[in-house]
């Protein structure tokens, strides 16, 4: 009686622990569909930034209008090709060419700035007239910038991006996709003086013989930076945000390229074509959903630890005592799963190099390991754990095998010819007869 209780205790746990799998896999799923439900963006993507992994899209690959998220190449570019204590003056044409109703910074024809200060006016401000100013510094005209820009987009992984101008001013040829502006935004990210930038909340203009006054300052555009302690509709502060711009023209609507940062994994989202109903902004709700269903239902997996034994290989032409090799991994390799897919066992691919031989030393790179997770490749190098010693002959071990080799012949030919005086007694006795 007490065997059959066991027996029927098992299988009811065994059918928990199902349902709870089953349960949670549903919850999942059940909250990318509540996710889809919410969002009212023409498009949506959201990248973890480490590995490039899309957790979610809509029309992600689609092509759209950036309108000012453009600026975010242009900011970039700059950084790389410019010290922030240069200096570049305003021409007429970089103020004149801003048309009506475009955001500007008030910049004067004629004024000196850093280019750290247009930088910032860039960013924050999203001041359009400082994107020329900069694409003229670098590049010397508009145009020639541009061409910069594609070239730099691609040499990222853009392929459905063409831009005509710096500050993203409504060109039906300047287009993009929100996986390419995330792709461009991961890029970004990895700089420091870009993540400085964009997390700033305000910065303010210096005075200049031109404009020999500070009144020139300016809140960040990106109100998912901006704590407001009013409780209003229009307070979209998100605690976890570090980044980066928004942007929006009548014909791209609202658009807003994001970074957040919790529990040490840092998402990128892309929202493009928004819009404002009922006194609400859309790209930010969309972004904001978007990121709490990315860090509430994904997170890392840590699959091997540094140093950590792969396995043991033999090396052919090694000593007996050193031919056992120990191949260990490189690093802590950590995989981006969703929640339900923590505990699955994964495989990986191990390439060991073509021409292992002795001598190798420790620490030497011997191979490759690669898992492939959720339709991401994580690969890391594989070392040596030990040093292998190559078998060397000298003198004396040929010696020994000359004679091995001696020996074994004088035995072949002492048997060869013992056969012989065999066979020829044989004959003898048959004739004899």
């Amino acid at each position: 009686m007490k065997t059959f209780k066991k027996i029927i205790a098992f299988f009811t746990f065994l059918i928990v622990c199902n349902f709870l799998s089953i349960s949670f896999c549903a919850t999942l799923e059940e909250n990318t569909a509540e996710l889809e439900s919410k969002l009212q963006s023409q498009a949506v993507l959201i990248m973890e930034s480490s590995t490039g992994k899309v957790i979610y899209e809509k029309n992600g690959y689609q092509q759209k209008y950036p309108a000012s998220t453009t600026k975010i190449l242009t900011a970039i570019l700059t950084i790389e090709n410019c010290n922030l204590s240069e200096t570049a003056t305003a021409s007429e044409y970089a103020i004149r060419s801003i048309p009506s109703g475009y955001t500007t910074a008030n910049i004067q024809i004629g004024e000196t700035l850093s280019i750290k200060d247009l930088l910032y006016a860039l960013m924050l401000r999203s001041a359009n007239e400082s994107a020329v100013i900069l694409a003229e510094h670098i590049s010397g005209s508009q145009e020639a910038f541009a061409e910069l820009m594609n070239s730099k987009a691609k040499e990222i992984g853009c392929q459905n991006t063409h831009f005509v101008n710096s500050n993203g001013i409504h060109n039906e040829n300047h287009y993009t996709t929100a996986y390419d502006l995330a792709l461009i935004a991961k890029y970004c990210m990895q700089n420091e003086t870009f993540r400085e930038i964009v997390k700033t909340t305000s910065f303010t203009l210096p005075a200049t013989d031109v404009y020999p006054n500070d009144s020139r300052t300016f809140s960040n555009s990106n109100n998912l930076l901006i704590y407001d302690s009013r409780n209003r509709s229009d307070n979209y502060y998100y605690e976890y945000a570090t980044g980066i711009k928004t942007g929006y023209t009548s014909q791209a609507g609202n658009c807003l390229v994001s970074s957040a940062v919790k529990n040490d994994i840092e998402y990128i989202c892309v929202v493009l074509g928004a819009l404002k109903t009922n006194g609400n902004s859309w790209r930010y709700l969309d972004t904001i959903n978007s990121f709490n269903y990315a860090f509430d239902n994904y997170s890392f997996r840590k699959l091997k630890y540094q140093n950590q034994l792969i396995e043991t290989v033999e090396v052919e032409n090694a000593t007996k005592d050193t031919k056992n090799l120990d191949l260990l991994i490189s690093e802590d390799l950590s995989v981006l799963v969703s929640n339900d897919n923590k505990d699955t066992d994964v495989e990986p691919n191990i390439e060991i190099n073509s021409d292992l031989k002795a001598p190798i030393s420790k620490g030497n790179v011997i191979g490759k390991i690669t898992y492939e997770v959720e339709g991401v490749r994580y690969t890391t190098d594989l070392l040596a754990g030990n040093d292998v010693l190559e078998l060397k002959f000298n003198f004396f071990n040929l010696i020994y095998i000359l004679i091995g080799v001696i020996i074994v012949i004088a035995i072949l030919l002492y048997i060869s010819k013992n056969k012989k005086k065999k066979n020829r007694r044989r004959k003898r006795r048959v004739i004899a007869k």
